[in-house]
């Protein structure tokens, strides 16, 4: 069973995951209306991965006797200005979420739930690979700079950049 306070801290991890979804679905929006379609495409399945991540929490808290709640969303931003810029916002954003992962861990031990511990040590490796590949991105396009030629070789690669890839670059797994 879950206590009221630890229920309340997954119910905000919830929204943080939904709203981590519409961030990445707006990134491929403005992605895909930039005509990058390979950042497009790596941004729209980002989104449904954190949805999934939504859904995990979502059906954990139900089974644990308490109530997942689905609240209100902030809307995401629409411009991202460049697409150094959204990659950056995205590094941003996973920093973020793996601190409100923490947060939750910190949490599950003040309220010995062990179970609940257990549970959330998935997303806290998940959030190790999601940060190594956000820095993965960020380095290659430190490297590109303003080369549309290499803009256009990112644009059609990124999309082969995966989460093993990020984590085996950085020397983590």
């Amino acid at each position: 069973m879950l206590s009221k306070k630890l229920e309340k801290a997954l119910n905000n991890q919830i929204r943080i995951e939904a709203e981590s979804s519409q961030v990445y679905l707006s990134m491929a929006c403005w992605a895909e209306v930039q005509g990058l379609e390979g950042v497009a495409g790596f941004m729209y399945e980002h989104s449904d991965e954190e949805r999934m991540h939504m859904l995990k929490l979502v059906k954990y808290v139900n089974e644990r006797g308490g109530h997942a709640t689905v609240s209100e969303l902030s809307a995401p931003k629409k411009d991202f200005g460049t697409f150094q810029k959204m990659f950056q916002e995205l590094y941003d954003h996973e920093i973020f979420v793996s601190n409100s992962i923490n947060e939750l861990v910190h949490i599950t031990l003040e309220e010995k739930d062990y179970a609940t511990h257990n549970f959330l040590q998935w997303y806290v490796a998940e959030q190790i690979e999601e940060e190594a590949l956000a820095r993965t991105v960020l380095d290659k396009i430190n490297l590109i700079g303003n080369d549309k030629g290499g803009l256009y070789l990112f644009d059609r690669d990124v999309q082969l950049i995966n989460v093993e890839s990020a984590a085996s670059d950085t020397g983590e797994a």
